[in-house]
């Protein structure tokens, strides 16, 4: 999701948007920008305060697997991996998230998404809208898949 949506941050900034994330921990955070998987700042909220505050839920050892082998999230994997992004398991597996996107002063919630399984994401139209403003960028590329295999 961090990926895809640093695919507006031109378009953002033209505009006087700021992207920002937050983390759940300083676990991976230097890995994550080194690689320039997000292209906004990034702040960490280690009590997960604002995850709490958003409804963004946490997964328990009975709910994850479930939830981590389904069909929806091996075809993100395997966008991730023909974009040459590879995951790792270090960190806080167990925590969902989601994207919140405010008017200018914060007054005004123009888009509250919680994700419901890991692979849910916000499509990038539905952000721009959200925003009132037009970019230039195409989505990745959504794979194929059926019980088995996911494919592009």
């Amino acid at each position: 999701m961090a990926t895809e949506v640093s695919k507006l941050e031109k378009d953002l900034k033209a505009n006087g948007v700021a992207l920002i994330g937050i983390g759940p921990e300083e676990t991976g955070v230097k890995e994550f920008k080194d690689g320039g998987f997000f292209k906004g700042d990034i702040y960490i909220d280690e009590k997960k305060q604002c995850y709490k505050d958003l409804g963004f839920k946490r997964y328990n050892a009975v709910n994850v697997i479930p939830a981590a082998m389904g069909k929806k999230v091996r075809e993100i994997a395997s966008k991730a991996s023909a974009e040459g992004i590879q995951g790792n398991f270090s960190g806080d597996l167990l925590q969902s998230g989601g994207m919140l996107v405010v008017a200018k002063g914060g007054e005004k919630v123009l888009l509250h998404f919680v994700q419901k399984t890991p692979a849910d994401n916000v499509p990038l139209e539905e952000i721009t809208k959200a925003l009132g403003i037009s970019a230039n960028v195409q989505a990745g590329e959504k794979p194929q898949c059926n019980e088995d295999v996911c494919t592009r």
